[in-house]
């Protein structure tokens, strides 16, 4: 990696956080992300990622978000750690006055992101069994640990960084499908009920000798479980449109998921939580073609179009079961 002068408000952090004492570092800009600049910086124990928070992301869209969404995800990796030591980097330090978050660094020679392994179209069942289970034991070890929701009091950061930008500037391009989709922002809200990582998707998630582990979490919340299910699941049906001839592989990873969260609920009715998962993935679908934040490998017309059509027609008549999306995208990717 090509090295550079780190900029001088992650050197003052990792001074203050007591993770060196030099006055100059040096490192490599890492890239990929939209919502934080974050560096691999050599100290002297070794490595270090550190990112800091951007108060505009770098979309097309004029989109800001709050920067002390860092102390958040600083939270929800401390708590990730406690429900599952190996699902999230180590946390390092966090300083709240320059918003710089440091964690440990995963050496990419050893960690391979989802993202791209998905993309080549290798969709491992076995790591979506694996996915499927750390994000209901996350779900789970918070939900039982009630008092953590003072923590994660982050209900307007998350509705202006996620809720705001998927579901109502979606609604804001589909009148007629506007009702449902502030319902589905109603939904999220009303039932709060564990610690809600928020961008549960495989670009945030690498693939390592222990499992899953997920990056990230700057829209952590407390809310509703669902939305991590049908956030990550949204995005084993869009790999469809990116790598065709995996899709059957897709769909299968999408059912075995899908298995793995329910059969490991226990904080709630599975039957419940499905049903809010099926109702919010069509809008999500949708949010990634008409939303602020559009995924970046569905580039025809005819695939967005493919998109708001099953979208469209789920959101007039929802699915109570989560296979029942997946269904309907099936038939329709084999028109």
């Amino acid at each position: 990696m090509s090295k550079a002068e780190v900029p001088i408000e992650f050197v003052r952090a990792l001074n203050d956080l007591g993770l060196t004492n030099s006055s100059a570092l040096f490192g490599t800009p890492l890239t990929g992300g939209v919502s934080s600049d974050i560096w691999c910086i050599e100290t002297e124990q070794g490595f270090v990622c550190a990112k800091r928070a951007l108060s505009k992301l770098r979309v097309a869209a004029d989109w800001h978000a709050p920067v002390e969404r860092n102390l958040f995800e600083a939270r929800w990796l401390q708590v990730a750690h406690q429900a599952s030591a190996a699902c999230a980097p180590k946390f390092l330090g966090q300083h709240p006055e320059l918003g710089v978050l440091v964690m440990q660094y995963l050496d990419p020679s050893h960690y391979r992101l989802w993202k791209q392994e998905l993309h080549a179209g290798n969709a491992d069942a076995h790591i979506a069994k694996a996915m499927g289970q750390v994000l209901s034991k996350i779900h789970s070890y918070a939900a039982k640990n009630s008092d953590l929701a003072s923590e994660f009091s982050t209900d307007k950061i998350f509705f202006e960084i996620r809720l705001a930008p998927y579901l109502l500037a979606t609604a804001a391009r589909h009148p007629k499908l506007a009702h449902a989709l502030e319902e589905l922002v109603l939904q999220t809200q009303n039932n709060a009920k564990t610690l809600v990582h928020g961008d549960v998707s495989p670009k945030n998630i690498l693939l390592g000798i222990e499992g899953p582990v997920l990056l990230d979490a700057e829209c952590a919340t407390w809310s509703d479980p669902a939305f991590d299910l049908a956030f990550c699941l949204n995005h084993l049906l869009l790999k469809c449109l990116w790598t065709p001839l995996s899709s059957s592989d897709f769909l299968h990873c999408y059912e075995v998921l899908t298995k793995s969260y329910l059969q490991s609920v226990d904080w709630e009715l599975p039957s419940a939580l499905e049903a809010r998962a099926a109702r919010l993935l069509p809008g999500l679908l949708l949010a990634r073609v008409d939303g602020k934040s559009p995924v970046e490998y569905v580039t025809q017309e005819h695939q967005r179009n493919r998109v708001r059509r099953v979208a469209s027609t789920l959101l007039i008549k929802p699915a109570s079961q989560l296979q029942e999306i997946a269904d309907a995208w099936a038939k329709d990717l084999n028109t």
